[in-house]
């Protein structure tokens, strides 16, 4: 019997790594890179003034210079079941309601200005849910990271730099460099928490060196000032185990395609918020794909396999665990907004539960 990984290196070529399905969890896995710095002793260089965010949305140029593909993308999106909306209402026969809300785990003062009903929501619930509980202790967390360093580190004395060519070994010595991070510092670190150092805009990383709390943190650390009870659906070392089981090979590519993106990397996260804010969540991968490299391989071979293991088989579990928490009511819910829509996301599942979930306007 093949294992997980040898199934998916034949959806997912050496040459031809789907960069934009990577991308899509690699970001809402990112929370990780607040333990970085812990788990290696490193902070990158510092500029003398906040560096401010910049980008550009890629939508809406689509929509200026090539009206047929954004068309495409847009109409991609309205196939998405539950596409549209972030914040949802769970209701089931003698419960108390209880709230799903989607978030990006950013500092951007956007992205924690909730709603009105999200912020009453939240205020008034008994129990806050968020993906992991462990983000409200960085240090206690990366010591439990440390525990399984498999997961993090190479542990066999292999390196990155000795998987890259020559050629791709500089590219993310001078994307690295460029962060104030010297390659031989990371060298021994899995490329899914290099990535943390090169996948973020400069000003979001600057904001969680200065003790800028994402929105997901914010809840829980204003849930616990408010004498709530905060709950986790998931662990960090889960999250991480479902990034190690895929190739390593994999990784290494879309890390290197990452690089390579530069300054587009800021396109790409203005475009997720602005679609955040709009709710426009079932866009989101669509809009990735007209990033992604040209030969980025079989589309839809390699989205079914890395989807199923990072996405679809996360959203069962997520689902599973919220189940009994709902059912005493009154909880309020928040993960990662690219959980919630699809025939597989959290929306879905709650339903199948027998829950009713209506969007919230």
């Amino acid at each position: 019997m093949t294992s997980f990984a040898e199934r998916t290196m034949r959806l997912f070529p050496r040459t031809a790594v789907d960069f934009a399905f990577w991308l899509l969890a690699i970001l809402p896995l990112l929370l990780l890179a607040s333990f970085v710095a812990v788990l290696v002793s490193v902070q990158s260089a510092r500029a003398e003034e906040t560096a401010a965010c910049k980008g550009n949305n890629i939508i809406e140029t689509l929509r200026a210079n090539d009206p047929a593909a954004y068309q495409r993308v847009v109409d991609e999106a309205a196939r998405t079941p539950n596409g549209k909306g972030n914040f949802w209402k769970i209701e089931k026969q003698g419960v108390s309601p209880s709230f799903l809300m989607g978030t990006m785990h950013v500092t951007d003062p956007r992205v924690l200005a909730m709603s009105p009903a999200a912020k009453q929501a939240h205020a008034g619930a008994d129990t806050i849910v968020i993906e992991s509980d462990e983000i409200l202790d960085e240090k206690k967390a990366a010591a439990a990271l440390l525990m399984k360093p498999e997961l993090t580190m190479f542990t066999d004395g292999t390196t990155i730099s000795k998987l890259l060519s020559a050629k791709d070994a500089e590219t993310l010595a001078s994307g690295l460099k460029a962060r104030g991070i010297a390659l031989p510092l990371v060298d021994r670190m899995k490329p899914w928490m290099i990535a943390s150092f090169v996948a973020l805009p400069a000003c979001e990383v600057q904001r969680k060196a200065d003790g800028a709390a994402f929105l997901d943190k914010k809840l829980a650390e204003d849930a616990l000032a408010m004498g709530k009870q905060v709950k986790g659906l998931e662990t960090l070392a889960e999250q991480l185990s479902a990034m190690a089981e895929l190739p390593v090979e994999f990784h290494l590519q879309a890390l290197i395609e990452t690089i390579k993106i530069g300054d587009r990397m800021n396109d790409v996260i203005e475009t997720m918020t602005d679609l955040y804010l709009s709710g426009d969540t079932g866009m989101t991968l669509p809009m990735l794909k007209t990033v992604s490299p040209e030969d980025s391989g079989d589309d839809a071979g390699s989205y079914a396999a890395f989807e199923q293991r990072i996405i679809i088989d996360r959203n069962h579990v997520m689902a599973e665990r919220a189940g009994p928490l709902l059912a005493k009511g009154n909880v309020f819910i928040a993960v990662g907004a690219l959980h919630l829509p699809g025939a597989d996301g959290l929306v879905e599942l709650l339903r199948k539960q027998g829950f009713t979930v209506t969007a919230v306007n």
